[in-house]
Parts: C-alpha cells; structure tokens; sequence
C-alpha cells in the first residue's frame, strides 16, 4: 500500500518530531492532539527546529514554507478518517493507547495501518482491541525525531508481511535506519538502556556518587555522549518509571525492579527537562 498522508496522534515532543520529519520527507501530515492548544505548541516546537535548519542552511525559507504547509493541525480524531497510516504518540499508557485505538479503528479506513510508537509495551496486545491486527505495527523513534536515526519496528504476532515491508520502507525514505525487535517488554533498545539508567538511579540514592560524578563517570569513563542520569531527565523521569514497570510486570524479574528513589522523584513531580527539575536542574522552565 501506498503511504500518502500520516496521521500523528499526540503534539509532545515525539509527536511533533515525527510530524517534522514526516513532513521533510514530502508526506501530508495530520498532527492530532486532544486541544488546539497543545497542537499549537506542537507547530511552534517543528517551526523552531525548521528555523534552526534554515540558519545552518539545511534547508531553504521555501523549503521551511513548503514543509509546514504540509502539515494540518487538528483536535478531531475524524480528520484522521483517510490517512494512511496513523502514528499513535501519546502518553506511556497501556489502556490509555487501548482506548485510542479502539475509538480510532471505527473512524479510519479500513486499509490503513496502525503504528505505536510505545517504548515498551506489548504490540500484539495493544492490536488485539482493532480489527485490523495485522495491519498494526511498532514503529519507535527516538528522541529528537528529526536529528536520531534509528527506528525499531516491532512485529505483533498477527502483524503481516506487507505491513512490515511498507513501514520499513516508509522509515527508509524519513532517512532513517532500521532494527527489527521481537515483541518483549522494552524491544531492544530499552530493555538495555533502561536497566542502566535505574542502577544509576540506585547507585545515586546509595551514595556511591553526585548525580554530577555518576554522569561524568560513564561520558568520560564509558564514551557515552549523555551521561544516565542526564539522559534519564531528557527522556522524562515519569516515563523512565513506566518503562521500568513494564519491564518488571512483563517480565518478572526483580532485576527490573524500578529504583525507589526513581518513584520518589516522580511522586514529587520532579521530572526531568520538561519541567526544569529531575537528578539536575533546568533553567527557564
């Protein structure tokens, strides 16, 4: 199948990078969110990226024009009615991605395909609630959208053979590399880094170092350009916490179990960049 037109459910900072990217890559883009106000915060975050390209001259003003006029914001999940394909890029939620995509698999064609970009949760489940299970498919992105390269793509068990050839293609043409990850908490890259980034987050609450020193220790010791504790407040502290839950209840062992000082923080609502305050603190926010 032809993809023409993508649908791009969730403005946040995953969605309105894979709207950009999406959109450089000369597909038509419907950015959905649940109000105007988050869409228009969505826009104003891809015209700052398209500005930053402008000025390294990446691209053109008419380039910047063209790449915005095609993208629609719009709160209506009917708007999605004829996409495609359909990105869903919300909150790190199993029955909130659930109900999504039961009330999405009444207002969309019946021939386009489903893809979550979940970080860690179950694809054949999340696809059990359509009726479309073979046409749905993992698609994660990594963060910044427009700037990393990798997308895995997960495989549900009914996921068909067309499906996964038309999303690696349409991943190949935004520029992107593959990797293929088997249908367990977390896929590949997460069911890795995230282990790593909750032992960081247990060896701080242990003392073993600062929140400085553990950092620096794995950018200078390790060759890690961000240090784990840097990189778990750039991906969100609440969704560090959810992805560690995935891991521990889909997988059952207690080596997976989310570092009490990682809840702590996330019950104080201390979440990382997006709020100005996780293990370190953020100005302007």
């Amino acid at each position: 199948m032809a993809v023409k037109t993508i649908g791009v459910i969730g403005a946040g900072q995953m969605g309105a990078g894979i709207a950009q990217t999406a959109a450089q890559s000369g597909y038509s883009v419907v950015l959905n969110d649940i109000s105007q106000e988050y869409i228009g915060k969505g826009l104003t975050g891809i015209e700052r990226g398209l500005d930053r390209l402008v000025a390294k001259e990446k691209i053109t003003g008419e380039d910047r024009k063209a790449i915005l006029g095609r993208i629609q914001g719009s709160p209506l999940l009917e708007n999605l009615g004829q996409c495609d394909l359909v990105i869903e890029a919300i909150v790190e939620n199993e029955e909130t991605k659930r109900a999504l995509f039961r009330r999405l698999d009444g207002i969309v064609k019946p021939e386009a395909i489903f893809a979550s970009n979940t970080s860690s949760i179950s694809i054949t489940r999340l696809s059990s609630v359509t009726k479309r299970p073979d046409r749905f498919i993992g698609m994660h992105f990594m963060n910044p959208v427009p700037v990393m390269k990798l997308v895995e793509i997960i495989r549900g068990l009914p996921t068909s053979d067309a499906t996964y050839e038309t999303i690696r293609e349409l991943a190949v043409s935004m520029g992107k590399t593959t990797v293929v990850a088997q249908d367990y908490p977390g896929f590949i890259v997460n069911r890795i880094l995230m282990p790593m980034i909750n032992e960081a987050v247990t060896a701080l609450m242990e003392g073993v170092g600062s929140a400085q020193d553990i950092d620096a220790g794995m950018k200078l010791g390790a060759n890690h350009p961000m240090g784990p504790l840097e990189l778990a407040d750039f991906i969100g502290l609440d969704t560090c916490l959810a992805i560690m839950e995935t891991l521990h209840n889909g997988l059952g062992d207690d080596k997976y179990r989310p570092s009490p000082l990682l809840r702590k923080y996330v019950d104080a609502g201390y979440l990382g960049r997006k709020n100005g305050r996780g293990f370190h603190t953020y100005e302007g926010k």
